[in-house]
């Protein structure tokens, strides 16, 4: 994880941004210092020196070292699994839709005279812009990006998701959607394998990356050629690596429903027959 979290440092150091990878340590608020820490889930036995692992809630002895019992966690974090086990699994459930090419942040631009990353230009200026907006349908299935929309484009999507919505509405090929699954991983913390939240985050990673070089931004300086969503090659390019996305986020939205069915209806950890962590 230090490949991102001491350049991350490094920037805060110097008080700089960066309108790409901040957005994984402000946007998700999940403490560069937690994302470094290892956790082994539910059912390892840890050996050795364990101490920083039996401050943590769920761990429990077990023989000659200790267990995260999923039994022993907090109700909260319980009822938090039950939630994205509802929300991933009808995710899932659904075909990916790939044609939205990346408009939810030109929306959040549409129509305003200070763009939200004022300190990057905008590729077509803001006039280009708008045009890019109103010669494409805006069709948003995500509230975290939807209710980023100005006014003006609000009305240009077609559908409104609400909070309420987010269970009915998420599909797999939204990547802002698949971000999340970052968001959900560290929602379960300590529960969850360091292995699954640390996939989660690298693909997280680079979703972000596509997600700004289909932006509105000229980031080129910053060493993110565009994806020019505008054009019929880079609407290609976008639903490309969209659907690419998509797939690679499948089978971690599964492990991510393993483990929520772990916490949902615990039954005693048994770790007999599984591998042993020495500390």
């Amino acid at each position: 994880m230090e490949r991102w979290t001491v350049p991350h440092r490094e920037r805060r150091r110097r008080r700089e941004s960066h309108p790409v990878q901040d957005f994984l340590f402000t946007y998700y608020s999940l403490r560069p210092s937690r994302l470094e820490q290892w956790h082994p889930g539910p059912g390892v036995r840890l050996l050795g020196d364990t101490a920083e692992f039996a401050e943590q809630p769920g761990y429990r002895p077990d023989g000659d070292g200790i267990v995260l019992d999923p039994a022993l966690l907090p109700r909260r974090l319980r009822d938090t699994a039950g939630f994205v086990h509802g929300l991933v699994r009808a995710t899932a459930s659904r075909p990916a839709r790939l044609g939205c090419f990346g408009l939810h942040e030109w929306a959040m631009v549409y129509r305003i005279e200070q763009p939200r990353h004022d300190a990057v230009p905008l590729r077509l200026g803001p006039a280009g812009t708008d045009e890019v907006v109103e010669s494409m349908s805006v069709h948003c299935t995500h509230h975290d990006a939807f209710r980023f929309f100005t006014a003006a484009a609000r009305a240009r999507n077609a559908v409104a998701p609400t909070r309420e919505d987010q269970v009915a509405m998420e599909q797999p090929g939204c990547l802002h959607a698949t971000m999340d699954l970052y968001k959900w991983a560290y929602k379960l913390l300590p529960a969850t394998p360091s292995s699954l939240l640390g996939d989660c985050f690298a693909l997280a990673a680079e979703v972000r990356e596509l997600d700004m070089r289909a932006s509105p931004y000229d980031l080129a300086d910053h060493g993110y050629p565009p994806v020019a969503i505008e054009t019929p090659a880079g609407r290609a390019e976008y639903a490309r690596a969209q659907a690419g996305f998509a797939e690679r986020a499948a089978p971690l939205r599964e492990r991510l429903l393993g483990l929520c069915e772990r916490l949902i209806a615990p039954a005693p950890e048994r770790t007999n027959g599984t591998l042993a962590h020495q500390v």
